[in-house]
């Protein structure tokens, strides 16, 4: 469930502390590498002022709107912190429920077969969740493909420009499909919006907890567990990424 453990630590909703994916450090004014990108925003009351409500349309409309502000993931986070930011306290609170609830829609196994598949063969618990967060930040169509049918990242062009390629030469944080910041995007906003000044969020993740209360997370991936790296069973689960990401050309 989501929220804290000790030392302020936050553990994704849609899995089991014990057994999910390992723990994510909170983003400290020391640790945290866009800290100086957390604006107060001064200029945008009137773009922000038709989010009456955050549903899930206007939390996908965000996510797309930064999506066509910029490519590049860090003038993104930029943009969203100041939309984020300028919003009602419990606006932001909902924005990060509704993208725990979809990261938990992505949470299947055969999703995270594509993704080893892509970076060659193995992804730790943590990398399937940056990789989930990465699939949100390509908008709700693409997320929504992706999620019904893993192979059809195959077309995506951010991934078909990995293809080919072994992943050292992923010399770019912004080629990388992952997006780790985009889960603190929100608690650093509701810092700003409402002066909470603690480092690891407790408040924040205690109210996103109780808005998730009556929402079921599986502790496990939907599905059967594969392996990508057996070449027969990934040619049978997502053909097109089998033969575009060479598992031999990866060691």
């Amino acid at each position: 469930m989501s929220g804290s453990n000790s030392c302020g630590y936050r553990v994704p909703p849609s899995h089991d502390a014990n057994s999910g994916p390992s723990t994510t450090p909170c983003m400290g004014a020391a640790s945290n590498p866009f800290r100086d990108l957390w604006i107060r925003p001064s200029h945008l009351s009137v773009r922000v002022a038709i989010v009456t409500a955050m549903n899930k349309d206007a939390f996908w409309q965000l996510i797309e709107d930064s999506l066509r502000h910029s490519s590049s993931r860090s003038r993104r986070e930029a943009f969203l912190a100041e939309r984020l930011a300028a919003l009602p306290a419990d606006h932001i609170v909902q924005f990060q429920t509704h993208l725990d609830i979809a990261g938990e829609r992505a949470y299947t196994w055969d999703l995270w077969g594509a993704a080893a598949r892509i970076f060659g063969g193995w992804c730790s618990d943590d990398g399937f969740d940056y990789f989930t967060l990465w699939l949100v930040g390509r908008g709700q169509e693409p997320f929504e493909r992706a999620v019904a049918d893993p192979d059809a990242l195959a077309g995506f062009p951010e991934i078909r420009r990995l293809a080919g390629r072994h992943r050292r030469t992923w010399t770019s944080d912004e080629e990388w499909p992952e997006w780790e910041s985009l889960d603190y995007l929100a608690a650093k906003s509701y810092g700003l919006a409402t002066g909470d000044d603690d480092e690891c969020f407790e408040a924040f993740y205690g109210l996103v907890e109780v808005r998730l209360s009556g929402h079921q997370f599986p502790r496990n991936p939907r599905g059967d567990r594969w392996d990508a790296r057996d070449e027969a069973t990934s040619a049978r689960r997502v053909p097109h990424l089998a033969e575009m990401f060479s598992i031999e050309s990866q060691r």
